[in-house]
């Protein structure tokens, strides 16, 4: 895993001044490749082209260093990520005659490329965000994987156009922060995060999943375009049972694939379902012990180290454990928030960077469960999908409007517990007559409807969400939309940002072998109930790998990786986010309606009403906005 960056410019910079560029951006994210770096520059009557790259060597660690040319240097790859499949393809080109200079993945890429062009992106099993110059053509070819595993940023400034890894590498050079694009504040306020093709800042962007920006350098123009999808050999099933069969296979073949380095690798293991197959899969397909890593709490309520424990027992593994106190994230929290750059509330982050730093003390490579709940069905708001279809079909519209205040003031919750009553009033908040209410259901701040209520005048955007509506469609009644809107907007936008995130700011390696686009065509072929049946989500895969845990054990429920954070906003972080509601600096940002969040703010800190979503939202967002305007 790396960070690159780039540049094209219709000046053409002092070779000096160009490099000087490279370095800044390079610079900022060390973190993302402490054991490497490289840069190339090429100049042209009308432009001026450069990229870099810091790299974390996973993989060819001799021969691996980038950029990676071809013979007549007439094609220069900077590279960050994993190609899974680059061994099989590395072997088809040898076939054809074609000769390598590297062991690397990198090199694979690049030689594809020199053979088929733009076609060879779409037989890319991996995670990636790349960027390919091809002199000859004059074009720069910056492109993202299918899963958006891998983040890519661009924008265009005064006549030069940056792309990059991360948003800080962009921002280090520009003269000044650019505005709040108002769109993205709105998004984040809704869902917690800002997904593709959003930045918080106007004139930036993120490359979309499983699209590629096609730059001319001649005329300083671009196109963004759709990686058309190979069709993977996946066979459809005749029965369940066949189905299970090849959940398995499939699984399996997945994890020894995303488990190939020339470094340490292990596992992190919650004890959930899809962390604890994975951890299976690696240890049946190993000759010694595996190392397994897990994260514990000391308010137990949030602590489930029993079940990793459990599962390390039964696999035998060297298990590795982190018990971390509140002490420990507090320490943490300030540079965990803003490395993200821009407003990110998903407060998992904090947990998932100190797993991967205490991890990062023994592996540099680790893999992961991430991925399964969107690939087999496995979240609850699946379930809220389907009962919205229902519900609205018995209760007439008019009945639930009447109904609804009375509802959700019997199931609010006073303290930051997410059990059955928090579920009830979330998924009551989230019901919706006009065929969107999955929007609804994965907004976890603030519902469409509150935004006039929270922002100024003029700043609410009641239709920033009708992007991904208009592109991806609307809910549907269909666990198979659900699960598309989840791949382009929770996926790309939430946890795989979290863990590139987290895991590249401790120099480690996050590899989720569920993220597998075989594994996502198999899937999306299958009859919705061999993924969920009422109240039983993930059914295929639980029932594929059954035999292989005690009687029971993938049904045990699971809380997933939350922290208190709902308590330390009314404890710890209480004075800092009485400093945020103070009037002086909510009129000077003219961002918000101070009477609105001065209530839901002290509601939650009196206790009248549990607001952890929407007041950790608030506070991750003026956290980031006194870092980057404040001062």
């Amino acid at each position: 895993m790396c960070g690159i960056n780039g540049f094209v410019s219709k000046q053409v910079f002092a070779l000096e001044t160009a490099n000087t560029l490279l370095n800044t951006m390079n610079n900022q994210i060390i973190h993302r490749g402490p054991d490497d770096d490289g840069c190339f520059v090429d100049a042209d009557k009308l432009f001026q082209l450069g990229m870099a790259m810091r790299r974390l060597s996973i993989i060819d660690l001799a021969t691996g260093s980038q950029p990676i040319f071809n013979e007549d240097k007439s094609i220069v790859i900077v590279f960050n990520g994993e190609i899974y499949n680059y061994k099989e393809l590395k072997d088809g080109l040898i076939q054809k005659g074609v000769l390598f200079q590297t062991q690397s993945d990198t090199e694979v890429i690049l030689k594809l490329y020199e053979r088929l062009g733009t076609k060879a992106f779409s037989m890319l099993d991996g995670a990636f965000g790349f960027s390919i110059y091809d002199k000859q053509l004059k074009k720069v070819y910056i492109v993202r994987d299918f899963f958006g595993e891998k983040p890519v940023y661009y924008s265009g400034q005064n006549g030069i156009f940056y792309w990059a890894s991360e948003l800080k590498s962009i921002i280090s050079i520009l003269p000044a922060k650019p505005p709040i694009n108002i769109s993205a504040l709105n998004l984040y306020f809704q869902l917690t995060y800002i997904p593709s093709p959003y930045t918080i800042y106007q004139n930036i962007h993120k490359l979309e999943v499983n699209h590629y920006i096609e730059f001319d350098c001649t005329d300083f123009k671009y196109e963004i375009k759709e990686i058309e999808l190979a069709v993977d050999p996946v066979l459809k099933p005749a029965s369940f049972n066949e189905a299970k069969k090849l959940t398995f296979e499939y699984v399996m073949k997945s994890v020894k694939s995303r488990s190939i380095a020339d470094v340490p690798l292990g596992v992190f293991l919650s004890g959930g379902v899809d962390s604890s197959i994975v951890s299976w899969c690696l240890a049946q397909q190993s000759d010694a012990k595996i190392d397994t890593f897990s994260i514990g709490f000391e308010k137990k309520s949030f602590d489930e180290t029993d079940k990793s424990k459990a599962v390390a027992k039964l696999i035998g593994s060297n298990h590795h454990e982190f018990i971390i106190s509140e002490s420990d994230l507090a320490q943490k929290l300030h540079e965990i928030i803003l490395n993200f750059d821009e407003p990110f509330a998903d407060s998992s982050a904090l947990p998932s960077y100190l797993v991967a730093s205490n991890t990062s003390k023994f592996v540099k490579v680790a893999l992961t469960g991430d991925g399964a709940d969107e690939i087999f069905g496995g979240y609850n708001k699946y379930l809220m999908g389907k009962l919205n279809h229902y519900y609205t079909r018995v209760v007439p519209e008019k009945f639930h409007h009447y109904l609804l205040s009375s509802l959700v003031r019997l199931t609010n919750i006073k303290e930051d517990n997410r059990g059955l009553r928090f579920k009830i009033n979330r998924l009551l908040k989230s019901i919706n007559y006009k065929g969107d209410f999955y929007y609804n259901i994965i907004s976890l701040g603030f519902q469409n409807n509150e935004l006039s209520e929270l922002f100024s005048p003029g700043t609410a955007d009641l239709k920033a969400m009708d992007y991904y509506k208009n592109s991806i469609g609307p809910s549907q009644n269909s666990l198979t939309q659900f699960r598309k809107i989840d791949r382009i907007v929770s996926l790309e936008g939430d946890m795989c940002v979290k863990v590139d995130r987290t895991s590249m700011y401790a120099s480690i390696e996050c590899r989720s072998p569920y993220l597998n686009k075989q594994l996502w065509n198999f899937t999306n072929q299958l009859p919705e109930d061999y993924l969920i049946k009422i109240w039983n989500k993930k059914y295929l895969l639980k029932e594929a790998f059954k035999d292989q845990f005690p009687k029971g054990f993938l049904d045990k429920k699971k809380k997933g990786f939350g922290v208190p954070v709902g308590d330390w906003l009314k404890k710890s972080l209480k004075e800092e986010l009485l400093g945020y509601i103070d009037y002086q600096f909510i009129a000077k940002q003219n961002i918000f309606r101070y009477e609105f969040i001065q209530k839901i703010v002290n509601d939650h800190i009196n206790g009248k009403v549990d607001n952890t979503f929407r007041v950790w939202t608030f506070y991750c967002f003026q956290k980031w906005y006194q870092n980057s305007y404040g001062k």
